[in-house]
């Protein structure tokens, strides 16, 4: 597969410096950075800095005679596949917004027609004037998209908004922009993580699940352009940008959480829910001296989630569960397939090496009714995205 070429402009802004860092971080997976600098960035950073990190010689004079014959900035607004402004100044949106063409990056923003990410980066002041919001908005209007900016300690001292989105922000929502968006219109309800059933305040009984797989699921449905509502049990993981996030803790939350959203196309249960739970919660920590009197509990089996929500489906929704075993898998699965009434089964062993809970890969079998495909191990995303390809077949 062809590298994706992404433009990245940097102008003169003190967080110019970190767009060397993006670069590096763009060139190492994979990506073909060509870096367009305006002369006031070459004050903050050198040429030679980027074309170091991106094995790519550094567009700043529209003029340079050095280059091979080429109209430079059509030659790379043709073949880029995403622009990307990184710092983006008042300045510069303002030309942009106003279409003016005065050097190397402006020229070659308006020759190109593919999606542009821009990240503001300037004083407070500077970003809320209305001037600047008005220029963004109608950025925005074009088809422009933007991360917002962070909030903190400034180069000029004030403390707000204005500093450049974090770098790995900026790399997600790239990889956003990029992505084909095959589920757009479609809504992806995703349950992830333990869930944790009380015997008291302070102890609980839960599993090992890290709710990873849960969230690349999100991050990947996202990316592909659906509406995503993630049903989360607590996980120490970060939601991805612009999904729907539903916090619950027990089994019975989980439970009445994805009965409010029966409206889905796709409905993945990837969390390790709690088959029980205890009958009676002490209202007061269990001591020591009285937990052996506890320690016979009584349980009461909770409500099965992907069951309830496959009976509902309708002919047009699709449900995916997840099975974990350490033995006969596909067998195990494929009795999970016609027992909880479900499209597909996620399943791998525990055994396998870099499978399991709370690892970043996973090597799994897609078992569906009349077929079944083992996956070579790969990382969570990745799998991810083979889970929601393979739904959209079904």
């Amino acid at each position: 597969m062809d590298k994706k070429i992404i433009v990245l402009g940097v102008t003169g802004g003190i967080a110019a410096y970190k767009s060397a860092q993006l670069a590096s971080n763009l060139f190492k997976k994979g990506y073909d950075v060509h870096v367009i600098m305006t002369k006031n960035a070459t004050e903050f950073i050198t040429p030679l800095t980027f074309e170091v990190l991106t094995n790519n010689k550094v567009a700043v004079d529209t003029f340079d005679r050095n280059f091979d014959y080429n109209v430079n900035h059509i030659s790379l607004a043709k073949k880029a596949d995403l622009f990307v402004v990184a710092p983006a100044t008042a300045n510069v949106m303002a030309k942009f917004a106003c279409g003016i063409a005065d050097d190397m990056l402006t020229t070659s923003y308006l020759a190109f027609s593919g999606p542009t990410l821009m990240a503001p980066a300037m004083n407070t002041g500077m970003l809320d004037h209305v001037a600047t919001q008005r220029n963004m908005h109608r950025l925005r209007q074009d088809g422009v998209h933007f991360i917002q900016s962070d909030v903190g300690y400034l180069a000029c001292g004030d403390v707000g908004i204005g500093r450049l989105a974090d770098l790995a922000d900026i790399e997600d929502e790239i990889e956003y922009v990029l992505t084909k968006k095959s589920l757009t219109g479609r809504k992806v309800v995703i349950t992830a993580g333990p869930t944790q059933e009380a015997m008291d305040p302070i102890r609980f009984l839960s599993n090992h699940s890290s709710g990873k797989m849960g969230y690349a699921l999100a991050w990947a449905a996202r990316n592909m352009g659906a509406k995503v509502v993630l049903i989360s049990g607590p996980t120490h993981l970060k939601a991805p940008r612009h999904v729907e996030v539903v916090h619950v803790r027990s089994a019975d939350e989980m439970y009445q959480a994805a009965m409010r959203h029966l409206d889905y196309d796709f409905f993945i249960a990837s969390a390790a829910v709690s088959d029980y739970r205890p009958v009676e919660v002490a209202d007061q920590k269990l001591k020591k001296k009285d937990l052996a009197a506890h320690l016979r509990l009584a349980f009461r089996q909770n409500e099965d989630i992907v069951l309830k929500v496959a009976s509902q489906k309708k002919e047009n929704q699709k449900v995916t569960a997840f099975a974990m075993e350490t033995e006969n898998l596909v067998v195990n699965a494929k009795l999970k397939l016609e027992k909880k009434q479900v499209d597909l089964v996620v399943a791998n062993n525990l055994t396998d090496r870099g499978a399991g809970f709370s690892g970043d890969t996973n090597k799994v079998t897609l078992v569906m009714k009349e077929a079944e495909f083992e996956l070579a191990l790969m990382d969570k995303r990745q799998l991810a995205i083979e889970i929601l390809n393979r739904m959209e077949q079904l």
